[in-house]
């Protein structure tokens, strides 16, 4: 049976990634469903969406578009006053990685990869998205500002009406361990502040967790911490 393995948010940690998917070796009949916020924060925002886009050429690689990649995309569809806060929530080493000052010279096959991302991807037994929910409303009726902003700090959903397990990113767990409620699974990790950067294979619970120094730590879902 092909695995399908979330990887929470990247921001920018080229290396972190490239790591984690060299431990987890996927093949052409995995699927790889990334969270969303690919950039910002980290060193190589560049280096990230380079990686994931050779990745779709050898899985079946499912991006969800994140808050912070929505930022980005905002900017260049117009919203020029969007441009100082981005800057100060990452936008600033994301420039800085393509080597520009501003959004024009980032290249136009990594703004299309970002334009290509989904808001949401749903499975059997489970769907992603990059923040949130409403537990009472079908997925495509939700919109940006819960799908891609609200916090499960700011609120919390109980079981989805569908029934399905919820897969989600964005609210930073910053004791580095998965929050996992049962229904929702939030994998988010804490990468760009020294935590881990997480996968999950969601059939089996089998969790690979990489750190920005190069540590590893392999466990299953529902396990102890050592």
């Amino acid at each position: 049976m092909n695995r399908i393995i979330a990887i929470g948010d990247i921001h920018g940690y080229r290396h972190v990634l490239e790591r984690l998917l060299e431990w987890i070796g996927p093949g052409s009949s995995d699927i790889i469903v990334g969270l969303g916020d690919y950039i910002d924060r980290g060193p190589d925002s560049r280096g990230v969406i380079d990686l994931l886009i050779r990745l779709q050429q050898h899985v079946t690689l499912v991006p969800i578009l994140g808050n912070h990649d929505e930022m980005l995309l905002n900017i260049l569809d117009g919203e020029r006053e969007a441009f100082q806060d981005w800057l100060i929530y990452g936008g600033a080493a994301t420039l800085a990685s393509y080597g520009c000052a501003t959004v024009e010279g980032i290249p136009p096959e990594h703004i299309a990869f970002l334009r290509n991302c989904v808001a949401y991807y749903e499975t059997e037994n489970h769907f992603f998205v990059h923040a949130n929910y409403d537990e009472h409303r079908p997925l495509n009726m939700l919109d940006g500002t819960m799908l891609r902003w609200c916090s499960l700090r700011e609120y919390l959903p109980g079981p989805h009406v569908s029934g399905k397990v919820a897969i989600t990113g964005h609210t930073a767990q910053k004791n580095g361990e998965i929050l996992n409620l049962g229904y929702l699974v939030c994998i988010d990790t804490y990468c760009y502040g020294g935590g881990w950067l997480t996968a999950l294979d969601v059939r089996t619970g089998h969790v690979w967790q990489v750190s920005p120094d190069g540590a590893t730590r392999e466990r299953w879902l529902g396990e102890a911490r050592e």
